[in-house]
């Protein structure tokens, strides 16, 4: 597969779907610029877990004034020099607005949306990945993030179950929808290799991708 096909790849999916690991790789193997959401450095982010009903407007909103500088920094003439893959799509910040948000903060935070959010470019190619829930519990337990620790498995379902519902409707870009239940990218190369194989493969707007156990 060349980078010429694709100069602008997003890799999504809920907490624990592995997007991160993968736009690494991807990046690598591409020679592409990563552009990253960098949860860590959200200084709201530990305190959302603890108590989110607290924290989530400053935790959403200063993930918004990232992610937007971010793109805004992006010019057109860096996106298609050496290619970017990006392990955000600003578009969804929307879903964790509803879900975490009560009705006067949600109004509040669709403003300031408004008057930020960059008019990014259109991605080449939007990957997916989703998985079961109790597979997304089992690795944020594993991957040991102190602050995630708390994270329930209802949360992540409802997470999860929300990311469908919008990938349900999205269609601003090829989506390639890939089960990750018995593919691990990160540390097997062959099922890395056969993701590459079916993303130079795609032809049609929205296609699916996964591997029997």
């Amino acid at each position: 597969m060349t980078s010429s096909r694709y100069r602008y790849i997003v890799v999504e999916g809920p907490i624990g779907a592995g997007k991160t690991s993968l736009t690494h790789k991807l990046a690598e193997r591409l020679g592409a610029d990563l552009l990253l959401e960098n949860a860590g450095d959200n200084p709201f982010l530990p305190r959302f877990y603890q108590e989110p009903r607290r924290y989530a407007l400053p935790t959403q909103l200063h993930f918004l004034f990232d992610r937007s500088r971010q793109l805004r920094d992006l010019g057109q003439g860096d996106l298609f020099r050496s290619g970017t893959v990006s392990d955000f799509l600003i578009d969804k910040d929307m879903l964790f607005a509803r879900l975490n948000l009560d009705d006067d903060e949600f109004e509040l935070y669709q403003k300031v949306y408004a008057d930020l959010a960059p008019q990014a470019a259109t991605p080449d190619l939007v990957i997916y990945l989703q998985a079961p829930t109790e597979t997304l519990h089992e690795r944020v337990r594993r991957r040991g993030i102190d602050f995630e620790r708390g994270m329930d498995a209802a949360y992540l379902e409802r997470l999860a179950n929300s990311y469908s519902e919008f990938f349900h409707r999205y269609d601003a870009a090829p989506l390639l929808i890939v089960n990750t239940s018995h593919l691990n990218f990160a540390q097997n190369e062959a099922d890395f290799e056969l993701l590459l194989e079916r993303m130079n493969k795609m032809r049609g707007p929205r296609e699916f991708f996964s591997r029997a156990a």
